[in-house]
């Protein structure tokens, strides 16, 4: 003769409860762990402390910077940058990186991509690049602002870096981080026009932000 196995609703309602308390200790097993992943990756964060990379102007050569039509600029540029990073545990991840100049807040040339590249610990790299423009617009007072320049003897550029950046300690890779570098570069301009490029080899430090 067969049995019939009859679980009363106690019975059930006892069951339903004991799988209840095994999903949550799952829950607050996997959550503790993870917590402590979380708080392991901030206490590293927080000893190494990444210091931003360091940028240094090395030298800039304008080669062309005039108009070509109402308002309409063409410019030529050559720029050699000295990237460095600082810190002794810490590598960097240079992703994407954009260069352009600009003057008196007018972008006078094109983005030009720097190629990814990656930078170990205390490590130097020389970036160049050849910034250009073609019939790029700019503001009615351009001729104005670079005759008052030609007056008191100087033209001043300002070379700019935008892209994102990722930090590397050990064999973790941090998310992506946004990088602005601005560099000075002041170039002697007399009355006339030089027969040569106007160079600028100051070596001067840029401002970062990340």
């Amino acid at each position: 003769m067969s049995q019939v196995s009859i679980k009363s609703p106690k019975h059930c309602a006892k069951q339903g409860l004991n799988f209840d308390k095994l999903y949550k200790k799952l829950f607050f097993a996997f959550s503790g762990i993870f917590t402590t992943l979380l708080l392991l990756i901030l206490m590293i964060w927080l000893i190494l402390r990444p210091a931003k990379p360091e940028f240094t102007l090395k030298e800039a050569d304008i080669y062309q910077l005039s108009l070509s039509g109402p308002n309409l600029l063409n410019s030529s540029i050559q720029l050699t940058l000295l990237s460095k990073n600082p810190n002794q545990k810490v590598s960097i991840y240079y992703d994407e990186l954009q260069v352009y100049a600009a003057y008196k807040g007018q972008q006078i040339t094109v983005d030009t991509f720097v190629p990814p590249f990656y930078q170990g610990h205390q490590d130097s790299n020389l970036l160049t690049a050849s910034l250009v423009g073609t019939g790029l617009p700019v503001a009615p007072s351009f001729n104005y602002e670079v005759g008052r320049d030609r007056t008191a003897g100087k033209l001043v550029l300002n070379l700019k870096v935008n892209g994102r950046i990722r930090w590397k300690v050990g064999t973790w890779v941090s998310g992506p981080y946004r990088i602005n570098v601005n560099c000075l570069a002041v170039m002697a301009l007399g009355p006339t026009l030089p027969t040569g490029p106007l160079s600028s080899r100051q070596g001067t430090i840029c401002s970062t932000t990340v």
